[in-house]
Formats: structure tokens, sequence, C-alpha cells
């Protein structure tokens, strides 16, 4: 076994020798980073800053060139410094607008109500109704409901009474008034008992009626 020493240990140093740092040069590091800055530069994106313009799907647009940004944006202008964009002044949107879009530089609308609500009930244009007996409305075309109320007239009658659906009280048997506490008929001579003639007020039903009493005999009245 002595002779094979010698020879183990001269391929002990070959290796120690190929892989020893002193074998590595800086020309070595510099050819490593060298590889790596070229398999990065693979990977970054062209830089159009002063060049041109980059819109939202990745375009490039020249200098000077004329493009929208997105779908929502106002058109813009390719510059040195970036896109200068136009700022229109929109017209506003109706209140009664119930679908906007925003496919274009201002929203637009593109559906307005044309139905007016009123308590809890909706209603066409030009459609009257009437929501209590006393009032007539109408949904006007600014989708604003207007309403009139009844002004009722006095009922000429103590005893008015009122219907079902109807706003105003009525007068179901005519003019009458109050002669004491008997309701009699408007327009002529009620005797109310033997001894007395009763008559209304002309058109003044809310006063008691005018009687005329005279004397009895027997009970019948004296002439």
């Amino acid at each position: 076994m002595g002779p094979f020493l010698p020879a183990i240990c001269v391929v002990l140093l070959a290796l120690n020798a190929a892989v020893s740092p002193a074998s590595v040069g800086p020309e070595d590091y510099s050819a490593v980073d060298e590889a790596e800055r070229t398999a990065n530069n693979d990977n970054i994106f062209d830089d159009y800053r002063g060049k041109g313009c980059v819109d939202d799907s990745g375009f490039v647009y020249n200098l000077g060139e004329r493009f929208f940004p997105g779908h929502s944006n106002c058109p813009c202008v390719c510059t040195e410094d970036g896109p200068v964009c136009d700022q229109p002044e929109c017209p506003k949107i109706h209140p009664k607008c119930t679908k906007v879009e925003h496919n274009g530089c201002c929203p637009e609308c593109k559906e307005v109500k044309n139905f007016c609500e009123y308590r809890g009930k909706t209603y066409k244009i030009l459609e009257e109704f009437k929501p209590s007996p006393c009032e007539w409305c109408r949904c006007e075309p600014n989708n604003e409901v207007h309403c009139v109320v009844a002004d009722c007239a006095v009922p000429e009658c103590v005893n008015p009474v009122y219907e079902p659906e109807q706003c105003c009280p009525i007068c179901k048997n005519g003019p009458n008034c109050f002669a004491g506490t008997t309701i009699i008929p408007a327009g002529i001579e009620v005797k109310v008992d033997d001894c007395t003639i009763c008559r209304c007020h002309s058109g003044d039903w809310w006063k008691p009626a005018q009687c005329l009493r005279r004397e009895c005999l027997n009970g019948q009245t004296s002439s």
C-alpha cells in the first residue's frame, strides 16, 4: 500500500488548485455581472418619457398625436411632459335622470323618469287622478304632481251629509232651517203647531226661522 500514497496526495493537490480562489480573476466577476444585466434588460419596459405617450391599453402615441387614454376619458394630446387632456364644461345631468352613461368625455343621461310618484303610487305624464274625494291632481311633464283641493260651498241646510266618494257635503232634502228644534224646508210657510206658522229666511238658512204665533181657540188658529 506504500507506493500508492504519493499518487493520492498528488490528486488531492490538483483538485485544491482547481477550486482555489486565487484561480478566479476580476475579469471573471465582470463577465458574470454583464450576463446578469443582459438577462435583466429583457424584462425592462421601454421608457417613452419625452418621446411619446401610452394609453390604458398599452398603445403608444407620438408627440402631438391626439388620443383617448381610456373609454371614459376626455381626448388628450401627447406632449413631452405627458398627455394634456381636454377639460370641457359638461352639461348638467337632469335631476330626474335614472340612467347615466360614462362612455365619453362627459357623462350622458340616457333615460329620464317619465312618470310621477305621489303618496307611494306612480302615474303617467299628464295622467289625472284623485287621491282623495277632495283632491284633483295631474302628473305634469316635469315629473311633478300638481293638485287642486276642492273649495266646498257652504251647504244651504242645517243637516248636510257626506256621501262616499264625494268631497263636499250635500243637502239631501234641500235647503232648510231650524224653527225651534224642528227642521222645516225653506221657501214655504210651515205650521209647526196649532198656533205657530214659521218660514225660513231667504238665503239665510243659518238664522232661526221667522215664526208668527196666533191665539188659539180649541186648537184652531184664530183669524
